[in-house]
């Protein structure tokens, strides 16, 4: 673990940093891949445009990978606002088709779908409890009119981890379209597409998975796609794009169908550096180290009296990376906590953590010792 530490620049400066949930920190393989690019871009082969699309290649063979999936079922976008939007607006709507979503989402997975309503199409919204939104609270709603169900697979203020897998199997069993956002998953515990039975999930590439903003990705399996309409396309749309002046709106035949155009070339040599990471440590081991420390951190703080949004008796399968508190002037507190240099965030009025695989249980006791006195413990 000592040398998936020295990646990271920030700790020689005395920073805990448990802030993946918002925006990862950038390893050195990253910024060195970046650096290397961009000194190409300003000094060297300045028309690069091989190595982007290398780049590309490379990331989504990668993430096939991370996910269990074939790189052609998947494809690249700006953010999960985009992937899902693509999904929304793709498919065939009737009036009074309806939609099951949860009251805890974060709006990447809701907004979407709410601009569906002129085409008549209604949203249920499952009632979470305690931070939780699970398979009970959305069988119920189900009505012969359910033609989609989304729910993000870790919520983004609890982190709990929703059973996604039984979630699957009930859409499968019920002919529904089933989307899972995996932000907050990609890169804290393990996802597999297959056995998620998922028609379609939405990620990016800032947050767990160490790279930079401004680039998604998304997987859809080839029987969706074959119901999805492209309102958007672009020139890299379709199967003859050097062939500029022919006109021919062939679209390609995987998920690159999607992509219109030039996407974050900084982006795309970024997430191909980031997965390196997670690809040789092995997600297994980033799954078991993060749980570890998720248990540990959950225990100190119930020990403490703090008390957190999740119930510290949940089975790992409901863990994440995410921990959150309810502490008295939460506003004031996470302030005082970013200005001893313990990097958190301010949800929600709740106040979110998230350490990634290589932070450790030393730090985990640091910020709760702190947490203790903010909180007069």
């Amino acid at each position: 673990m000592e040398e998936i530490r020295k990646l990271f620049p920030y700790l020689k400066t005395g920073q805990i940093y448990f802030n993946h949930a918002s925006i990862g920190a950038l390893p050195v393989p990253v910024v060195e891949r970046i650096n290397n690019h961009l000194a190409v871009r300003s000094g060297g082969e300045v028309s690069n445009f091989d190595a982007m699309m290398e780049f590309s290649r490379s990331g989504k063979e990668k993430a096939g990978k991370l996910i269990n999936a074939s790189p052609e079922r998947i494809a690249w976008c700006e953010n999960v606002s985009h992937a899902i939007s693509i999904l929304a607006q793709g498919l065939d709507w009737k009036d009074g088709d309806r939609i099951i979503l949860n009251d805890i989402e974060f709006p990447s997975n809701v907004y979407p779908f709410m601009a569906l309503k002129e085409y008549g199409v209604e949203i249920d919204f499952a009632k979470s409890r305690n931070g939780m939104a699970d398979i009970e609270d959305i069988e119920k709603l189900i009505t012969p009119r359910t033609k989609l169900i989304s729910i993000s697979m870790v919520q983004f203020i609890s982190g709990y981890r929703a059973d996604v897998n039984a979630i699957g199997d009930l859409c499968r069993r019920k002919g529904i379209t089933f989307c899972v956002d995996v932000i907050q998953a990609g890169g804290n515990v393990r996802i597999d597409v297959n056995d998620i039975k998922a028609d379609f999930i939405a990620g990016g590439t800032h947050k767990w998975l160490l790279g930079m903003q401004g680039l998604g990705f998304f997987y859809l399996t080839e029987e969706l796609q074959t119901r999805i309409k492209p309102k958007i396309v672009g020139w890299t749309s379709v199967v003859d794009p050097w062939n500029m002046l022919d006109y021919n709106l062939t679209l390609l035949p995987g998920a690159e169908r999607f992509q219109t155009g030039t996407y974050n070339d900084i982006g795309m040599a970024a997430i191909d550096a980031s997965l390196d990471i997670f690809l040789g440590y092995g997600m297994e081991n980033v799954e078991r180290n993060i749980l570890s420390n998720t248990r540990y951190f959950l225990n100190k703080l119930n020990e403490a009296g703090i008390k957190t949004v999740l119930n510290k008796d949940l089975e790992d399968k409901h863990l994440s990376g995410i921990v959150t508190i309810d502490m008295p002037s939460p506003q004031r507190n996470f302030l005082l906590l970013e200005k001893e240099n313990i990097k958190c965030s301010f949800r929600e009025g709740y106040v979110r953590f998230s350490p990634h695989f290589y932070n450790t249980k030393e730090e985990i006791d640091t910020v709760v010792e702190r947490i203790k006195f903010l909180s007069g413990r």
